[in-house]
């Protein structure tokens, strides 16, 4: 369903990659806004743009299968 996208450098996505999995992400969210009413898609995008590990970690289940999205939001943290 997902393609597969070849690894630049070791926990570390090219732009391309990036630019994929956050639209990936984005119609997910948009498709399941009633997980996480409250919370706009451009915050949590710019959350993930600063995390480069928190996207790798994404990119690793999204190319396993899995399907992450976001379900929470912990406001100590952002």
């Amino acid at each position: 369903m997902y393609e597969k996208y070849k690894i630049v450098n070791k926990k570390q996505l090219s732009a391309e990659q990036c630019e994929k999995l956050l639209n990936v992400l984005n119609v997910r969210f948009e498709n399941n806004r009633n997980r996480h009413k409250g919370l706009e898609w451009a915050d949590v995008q710019a959350k993930l743009n600063v995390d480069t590990e928190k996207l790798w970690s994404l990119y690793e289940m999204e190319s396993t299968g899995g399907e992450p999205d976001v379900v929470g939001y912990d406001r100590k943290t952002g």
